[in-house]
């Protein structure tokens, strides 16, 4: 399922910018829903590999919700709309993970598999008549042109890759520290149950709730690196506080979780609302491209946490999360918020918007008389060299940027 997943996040989701977005979301989910019955079904583990693969090809609309909204959103509450989705994404993996549990429990591998069927089925009832329509953005790209953009994209936009390099990293020391807490949990001095480990997942659900209001209030009123660099900062100061006092008290594994997860979700909303500023027409190539390194820093952080903790435990496999970290941070440190290269801090450092306030119309000469005709136009620029809400874009949106968030949550 996850060599699926991958393959959907660079075949699948670029289509956003290619087809009607209802049309193609709806068709996504009716295929998983199929597929995903057959896993139901099946007795033989061949076919089940094969419809895995598949519902991971096909199950990632969710990274087609989250360019749609970058497209409708106001530019002054675009990362606080980024965040409600990227929250009901976050609490969704985490509630299937409790109701798997306790499934599991009482009933077999299939109730869980049942379950999944009629969410599917929940989702696409919900989806057909609530979700609008949306005419496709790149009319006669074809699809080889499309994938080939994908590279162009990396080698024209220096934010894309600083973005993605980060969101890799803190991927990756996330993966790294759920794949050993396991290990320090049910080994001494704690030796706790796997049901009483299942619940620090909760200690998320705080993080998840928490992010949009920071996104709201930190986000969206400075220039999104500010909150990449203080999120990733966040992940540190929760790995080193893990890492070294891990295994004197639990309560230090409880801070870790809630930093890494604060951290995280703070500068991946950040992340992606700095990127979905880069170009309106390829939101979904550039999601794409990020959410690849993303899940290529998932499968690094496994993997590594696995094979340090098998030779020097907690200790070793926390350090290994520091450096990883670290390496994020300086990632997110290397290039200044308004520079033009690859590197440098070259523009200013300052991570405050430009706001310009234009009066017209007080006065139209000295000396003339009555109100002024014209009215007071603010202009809010999100991002130096960024292109801002134009008036297509509102026309467009119509007032259906709440309807999306709305949508897209479910």
């Amino acid at each position: 399922m996850q060599a699926g997943y991958t393959s959907g996040l660079f075949f699948i989701t670029p289509l956003g910018d290619l087809f009607r977005r209802r049309a193609l979301t709806l068709g996504l989910i009716l295929f998983t829903t199929f597929m995903w019955l057959g896993c139901t079904l099946t007795k033989s583990f061949s076919v089940f590999a094969a419809l895995s693969y598949m519902v991971g090809l096909t199950t990632v609309t969710p990274q087609l919700m989250l360019p749609l909204v970058g497209d409708l959103a106001p530019a002054n509450r675009k990362a606080a709309s980024i965040a409600i989705v990227s929250s009901g994404l976050q609490l969704g993996l985490l509630l299937a993970r409790v109701l798997s549990g306790v499934i599991t429990q009482y009933s077999s591998w299939r109730g869980v598999y049942w379950l999944g069927f009629g969410v599917q089925l929940l989702i696409f009832s919900l989806l057909w008549l609530f979700m609008p329509d949306y005419p496709p953005k790149n009319i006669g790209l074809n699809y080889l042109s499309m994938l080939l953009s994908m590279l162009k994209l990396v080698f024209k936009y220096p934010l894309l890759v600083q973005a993605s390099v980060n969101g890799g990293f803190l991927a990756a020391t996330f993966m790294l520290y759920w794949t050993t807490l396991t290990f320090l949990l049910a080994s001494p001095p704690y030796e706790f149950s796997s049901s009483i480990i299942g619940l620090f997942g909760l200690i998320g659900i705080a993080a998840i709730l928490v992010t949009p209001w920071t996104a709201r209030y930190v986000i969206d009123r400075f220039h999104p690196q500010l909150s990449v660099i203080l999120g990733t900062g966040t992940v540190l100061l929760g790995q080193v506080i893990g890492t070294y006092a891990g295994k004197t008290t639990v309560a230090a594994p409880v801070l870790q979780a809630w930093f890494i997860d604060l951290g995280i979700s703070t500068a991946q909303v950040a992340n992606r609302a700095g990127i979905y500023q880069l170009d309106a027409s390829s939101r979904n190539r550039i999601n794409s491209v990020y959410m690849l390194s993303v899940f290529i820093g998932q499968v690094m952080g496994t993997g590594i946490g696995a094979k340090t903790y098998a030779v020097g435990g907690w200790l070793a496999s926390g350090s290994a999360s520091v450096g990883i970290t670290v390496l994020g941070l300086l990632v997110a440190l290397g290039r200044g918020p308004h520079a033009k290269g690859w590197l440098g801090w070259d523009g200013g450092s300052s991570f405050k918007l430009q706001t310009q306030v234009q009066h017209e119309g007080m006065r139209a000469e000295a000396g003339q008389s009555g109100p002024a005709t014209a009215g007071t136009t603010a202009i809010t620029s999100r991002v130096p060299g960024a292109t801002r809400l134009s008036a297509s874009e509102r026309d467009r949106d119509g007032g259906q940027s709440g309807i999306v968030e709305k949508t897209a949550l479910a």
